[in-house]
């Protein structure tokens, strides 16, 4: 079934990370991996393609990091991963420069899937990154609500 890799997440993590602290404010790549568990070398990675691509800007030095350089209101969900991962297919058929699978010449969904395809793209492209990274986590909610019953209670 579709699926967001690991890099797309980790992207996302360190993003929603950086969204939320004060703008130019800088995150190193540490900050991130320690306050949400993951792997040193896959956040580097993406971040590095991220300032590759202009979403963030490195800061080099011993308190070096990154920082958000592009307005996540500009950005949609399929051109972030395509940033990532390259063209967005949902199958071989549908994918620029592929040579095809082995139906190819005698496949008879070819079209359901290029249909497909632009509908799961017009959708995704519909979606802007602010609008995935400001939404609360749901243990952050569930969270909020037992400090107002604690507070009520004392």
């Amino acid at each position: 079934m579709l699926k967001v890799n690991r890099k797309v997440e980790y992207g996302l993590v360190a993003l929603k990370h950086m969204h939320s602290k004060p703008r130019g404010d800088l995150t190193s790549v540490r900050e991130i991996c320690e306050t949400y568990g993951t792997p040193f070398d896959p956040v580097a990675h993406v971040l590095r393609i991220l300032n590759s691509q202009g979403v963030v800007k490195s800061e080099q030095g011993a308190h070096g990091g990154y920082r958000l350089a592009s307005d996540l209101r500009e950005i949609d969900f399929a051109r972030f991963v395509e940033m990532i991962e390259g063209q967005l297919a949902f199958c071989d058929c549908v994918r620029e420069g592929h040579l095809g699978c082995s139906l190819q010449g005698s496949c008879n969904i070819v079209q359901p899937m290029n249909m497909l395809n632009r509908k799961l793209l017009t959708f995704l492209r519909s979606i802007k990154l602010v609008e995935l990274l400001e939404q609360p986590a749901p243990w952050a909610e569930a969270r909020e609500q037992v400090a107002i019953v604690a507070s009520a209670g004392q």
